[in-house]
């Protein structure tokens, strides 16, 4: 299933974590390998936008905040650079509102040699 729309991607969570560097858990570097910076998190929330609106959502877990989903795929930067990337969403139990959680390099498998 895809996601219902509207979805609600907070400015902060790119502004604020996905976009700047931290010690730990850091994504603000990967994401620079597309042209995703501080400067534009517009093109980031844009590509978001585009991955959740044409890709299926698998559903995760669900907890006392609502139903988690994830969406895997490509989200394309403005140097055309494809990253693979898995994202999480949530749709929220209070009021089943959809809301973008975070995002992590999708890793590839590597058969066994």
């Amino acid at each position: 299933m895809k996601l219902p729309q509207p979805v609600i991607i907070p400015d902060d969570k790119l502004t604020k974590y996905l976009l700047i560097y931290r010690e730990q858990d850091d994504k603000s570097k990967f994401l620079s390998q597309a042209g995703f910076t501080h400067a534009n998190p517009e093109t980031l929330k844009n590509s978001l936008l585009e991955l959740v609106s044409t890709t299926e959502a698998i559903e995760d877990i669900t907890n006392e905040y609502g139903t988690f989903y994830r969406v895997e795929g490509e989200i394309i930067g403005i140097s055309s650079k494809k990253l693979a990337v898995i994202t999480i969403w949530l749709k929220r139990k209070i009021d089943n509102q959809i809301q973008f959680i975070t995002l992590k390099p999708k890793k590839e498998k590597r058969p066994n040699a």
